[in-house]
């Protein structure tokens, strides 16, 4: 039996960022947006931004439904999104999928704009690669204190950054 047509936002995933980053990415990603699970209906994330399957917040309003394929589809775009801007102000990213996957997962997070004024992408360009990773933990604060679940993240991220570097 033939293989399923692969999505095209995958497959656009997969030539921004890579095969290697892409399968670390997405599930990495996933398990940290609503614990996994995509929620269906739009809700308000824990600084109040409508969002909906595992962390997508473009076009969400309040009432917006989506299906579990749908999730799938966004959620890849909001990944392509995000790591198109990773990639244009740290491009030293591009041969290192580890780094670039948990890079592109705090981007997810925090945006794009603070990842690439952050102290991370400062250290990633100046190939200060522990640094970079340990920096991922100073991202643990929402509304002005750290959050339990963020911690864990940054922390689960800086250990997928540290995956691979010469130790």
């Amino acid at each position: 039996m033939p293989s399923p047509p692969v999505p095209r936002t995958r497959r656009r995933l997969v030539a921004v960022i890579g095969v290697s980053a892409a399968a670390l990415l997405t599930p990495f990603v996933s398990q940290w947006e609503s614990g996994g699970k995509p929620r269906l209906t739009a809700y308000r994330d824990l600084v109040g931004v409508w969002t909906i399957c595992n962390g997508v917040t473009d076009g969400v309003r309040p009432g917006t439904v989506e299906t579990a394929a749908g999730c799938a589809a966004r959620e890849e775009a909001a990944l392509v999104r995000h790591a198109d801007p990773v990639l244009a102000c740290t491009p030293v990213l591009r041969d290192h999928p580890a780094q670039l996957a948990a890079a592109v997962s705090l981007a997810y997070n925090i945006g794009t704009n603070g990842y690439c004024a952050s102290t991370v992408a400062r250290r990633f360009t100046a190939r200060d690669w522990r640094g970079a990773c340990d920096a991922f933990l100073l991202w643990n604060r929402a509304g002005g204190r750290v959050v339990p679940g963020l911690d864990r993240r940054r922390h689960a991220e800086r250990d997928l950054c540290l995956k691979d570097l010469a130790r």
